[in-house]
């Protein structure tokens, strides 16, 4: 009775967990549809009231990979030094973050005019610290999958006439691609949700965190389309990864399967 009840409660602890999590994002996918009076935007005034339903809101709204191989081919000392090194974005704090990469650019900039070049431009600002603070996230993927690969598989590819950038691209890369994918959805959700370092770094508004804050301290609001285009892609991609995964993992049972079925019928 006890094990019953005990089973029972951390299914409900789940159950509430989950929808604790999604329902907000749930909402943002139903209210995407919304008439919203206000703008059609979500506000503190029209929040949660259902106008009637409208696609108007959809109308208006019109690296690291290779750095984790060459670390993971390092000797020891180097490789944990440049691993150490390359973890600090991830563990600072994103006002630190971008309040550096600010004096960074300032100062490269005032260097600039003083040799009379031009000044780092707002979007080349945006990709440079994007990518230095997107990075560690795809090493931190890669290298797991790096580890579980077989250091044979390289020199094995070399020895069937595979040039050096042909085993890198037919045979190290496909082996690992589920660590770059997973990676690549890390970097792009890290970017798209970081806004401290792109409000700091550039005076573009046109970036999408940067958007989103400032039209949600405008009159008119979000647009929670804008939340669930962004939402609907990841999903899918991670979807898509997973079946991927699943449907490799059985095809490799049924190879088992069948390799265990010759050794009984040879025996």
């Amino acid at each position: 009775m006890v094990k019953k009840i005990s089973r029972s409660f951390k299914y409900v602890y789940l159950a509430l967990m989950i929808l604790f999590l999604y329902i907000p994002i749930l909402y943002l996918i139903v209210f995407s549809f919304n008439d919203f009076s206000t703008g059609r935007r979500i506000s503190y005034a029209n929040l949660g009231a259902w106008k009637g339903f409208t696609l108007h809101n959809y109308t208006t709204l019109l690296i690291g990979t290779a750095a984790a191989i060459g670390i993971y081919s390092m000797k020891k000392r180097p490789r944990n030094l440049i691993l150490n090194a390359s973890q600090l974005p991830m563990v600072n704090p994103d006002l630190v973050t971008g309040i550096t990469f600010m004096m960074l650019f300032a100062f490269v900039n005032t260097l600039l005019v003083k040799l009379s070049l031009k000044q780092v431009g707002d979007i080349a600002k945006l990709l440079i610290a994007h990518i230095s603070f997107s990075i560690p996230y795809v090493i931190f993927s890669v290298m797991p999958r790096l580890r579980q690969s077989s250091d044979l598989l390289y020199e094995a590819a070399m020895d069937l006439g595979c040039s050096p950038m042909q085993a890198l691209f037919k045979a190290v890369i496909p082996d690992i691609m589920p660590g770059i994918t997973s990676g690549f959805v890390m970097a792009l959700t890290m970017s798209l949700d970081d806004f401290v370092v792109s409000y700091f770094v550039s005076d573009l508004k046109s970036v999408l965190s940067v958007y989103i804050y400032s039209a949600a301290r405008g009159a008119k609001g979000v647009n929670p389309a804008l939340a669930t285009v962004i939402f609907i892609p990841l999903v899918t991609l991670l979807l898509v990864v997973n079946l991927r995964r699943i449907a490799k993992e059985r095809e490799y049972e049924i190879q088992n399967k069948k390799v265990k079925l010759k050794d009984k019928g040879g025996k």
